[in-house]
């Protein structure tokens, strides 16, 4: 009897470089042994280096291309990356909903480009509050973190969105704890997941292959702990493994 892969949605920008968004996604479901089904939110104009420009699909767009896959294949799990406001964000997982009620949602809040390039007008945190009280997991860095909840310090920022849903803080720019994720799960547990490679090197897209990797992770059958801290060190090795900006995926 032959196994079947879970199925997994990325809902992502087109990043032409393949370093970042939908097509990094589907590289790390397809070496993490899920089945990645992409709906593209924004043609983008990139580089590994240079963020040009962004052409943002609508929420009818987005729901138009995940609709029929939605009504043919089961999935469980799906990471968002790149979408045009928080609106466009409720919407489209309030529409996902209506087909398939009991999927769950990793959320990877990108507010800037890498490559420099801001999306989102953080004027908007009510809506942001909507939508993070539909997602299962938020994987913000340091600097999102604070822009979506108004704190000051990392902790207290993270502390607070893991109010509405799960959070893993990651530690790639975070001033007291270089390189350590911490995974929150309500107002108590909090989980340190500190760096195991020794050697890395900055890459183009490495939020969004994490965020990616849990989701594979998580369909895999892993716990969320179990699933945060497999996919960092899956990306560990995408860090490692090049000293571009522009990684490659190895299992």
């Amino acid at each position: 009897m032959e196994n079947r892969r879970p199925y997994v949605m990325s809902l992502a920008g087109l990043d032409p470089s393949a370093g970042a968004g939908l097509l990094a996604d589907i590289k790390t479901f397809e070496a993490l042994g899920a089945y990645g089904l992409g709906v593209c939110t924004a043609l983008t104009v990139q580089t590994d280096t240079r963020f040009l420009s962004v052409e943002w699909q609508s929420a009818g767009q987005i729901i138009a291309q995940a609709t029929p896959l939605l009504e043919t294949f089961p999935v469980e799990y799906c990471k968002i990356g790149i979408v045009r406001d928080a609106p466009t964000i409720l919407e489209i997982i309030l529409s996902v909903r209506t087909i398939q009620p009991e999927i769950r949602f990793i959320l990877d809040p990108v507010v800037k480009a890498s490559a420099g390039y801001t999306f989102h007008d953080t004027t908007q945190l009510s809506v942001w509050k909507q939508v993070l009280q539909q997602v299962y997991l938020l994987t913000p860095n340091y600097h999102e973190a604070l822009l979506l909840s108004g704190e000051e310090d990392g902790h207290t920022a993270a502390s607070a969105l893991a109010a509405y849903a799960a959070v893993l803080l990651k530690g790639g720019h975070r001033p007291e704890r270089q390189g350590v994720d911490s995974l929150y799960i309500g107002k108590t547990d909090i989980i340190d997941i500190p760096a195991a490679a020794e050697t890395v090197f900055p890459k183009h897209g490495s939020g969004c292959v994490l965020s990616a990797a849990i989701t594979a992770q998580l369909a895999a059958g892993n716990s969320l702990p179990a699933a945060c801290i497999k996919a960092k060190l899956y990306t560990e090795k995408f860090l490692a493994s090049h000293s571009s900006l522009l990684g490659y995926h190895i299992t």
